[in-house]
């Protein structure tokens, strides 16, 4: 028990905070470092070199790894022993992930298939931004159970 009445697991605080860093660590590092590598075609060129080898080799693959570990987190955060799964953190939560799936797959549409705009991420997902934006909306489902 503590101050505000509830129980909090700062182990479960704590793996939520490094699932969601290192998913977003994962995307970020692939995407600055690792992706150049990934998208090298034999006979143009000489390959980049890239410090994570073995990360190139993961080619999209690294982006589900990213946003698998991201969505977990937020999975995670969902139960009752952290704040975003008891009282107003379940609406945040839910009502934050449906609108950041949404806000997600809009821009795609509107944003990402322009020729003059460019976003990194979105820029190399293609249609997959469509699943990226749906699992936002899906992990907001999590909480949505928790709501009381």
């Amino acid at each position: 028990m503590s101050i505000s009445g509830y129980e909090t697991s700062l182990v479960r605080c704590a793996v939520v905070l490094l699932l969601v860093a290192a998913g977003i660590a994962w995307i970020t590092v692939y995407t600055n470092f690792a992706m150049d590598a990934a998208e090298w075609t034999k006979g143009f060129g000489k390959k980049p070199h890239t410090p994570f080898p073995w990360m190139s080799d993961l080619h999209k693959w690294n982006y589900l790894i990213g946003f698998g570990l991201s969505f977990l987190g937020l999975i995670v955060s969902a139960h009752p022993k952290t704040p975003m799964g008891r009282g107003r953190g379940v609406v945040v939560g839910m009502l934050g992930c449906f609108l950041l799936g949404l806000a997600w797959i809009v821009t795609y549409y509107f944003v990402a298939q322009s020729s003059t705009a460019h976003i990194p991420v979105m820029d190399k997902l293609d249609q997959m931004n469509l699943i990226v934006g749906v699992a936002f909306m899906a992990v907001g489902f999590t909480f949505a159970t928790k709501w009381e």
